[in-house]
């Protein structure tokens, strides 16, 4: 009988530990699609830190939004998290799903992202990785409609105002020349 209670809680230990590493991986898987992507990866020996978002839905029909949850790092060190939030009004149909990451070049754009509320105006890029084509795409909402996936990624970017930022599309497909601005939240751990 003890033996069978001692499996039972070995078992039970192990499985609810395979279920935090799962949810934890989700974004060092992330943080690895980016690091084996070209040009992006070279970010990961030039940075202060980084925000990650494993996954950020969009949708829209004539009005769209976008939404996502992420962790702010500092020289590798998870500091606290992120969520981001995306309106659009325009031409626009579809849903998308997308991972990203933004990194800061220095302390100094490290310290405005966490500041408390940040904001990417409708000019602001992201380098749309995708496999077979570089493309670029604007928080004014244009989308890449082609992508090899997260395997097989490629690209090229650089900071600009001290940030860079990288997308990779997961899924779905989403059709608009909209205009809309991303604001990002930041809490600390």
């Amino acid at each position: 009988m003890n033996i069978r209670i001692t499996s039972i809680y070995s078992i039970t230990v192990l499985f609810l530990l395979s279920v935090v590493n799962a949810w934890a991986d989700e974004y060092q898987e992330t943080v690895d699609v980016f690091n084996a992507a070209s040009e992006s990866g070279w970010f990961f020996d030039n940075h202060q830190g980084y925000a990650v978002f494993p996954t950020v839905g969009k949708a829209g029909i004539g009005i769209g939004g976008a939404f996502g949850k992420g962790r702010v790092y500092e020289n590798g060190v998870h500091i606290g998290d992120t969520k981001v939030t995306q309106v659009t009004i325009g031409l626009q149909l579809g849903g998308q799903a997308y991972s990203m990451i933004i990194f800061f070049q220095d302390k100094r754009a490290l310290d405005e992202f966490t500041s408390g509320n940040f904001e990417f105006g409708a000019q602001a890029t992201a380098v749309a990785i995708t496999a077979g084509a570089s493309a670029a795409a604007t928080t004014t909402g244009s989308s890449v409609g082609a992508s090899g996936g997260q395997h097989d990624a490629i690209t090229s970017g650089k900071y600009h105002k001290g940030m860079a930022t990288f997308t990779v599309a997961k899924g779905g497909l989403m059709y608009e020349a909209s205009i809309g601005g991303q604001k990002f939240s930041y809490t600390a751990k």
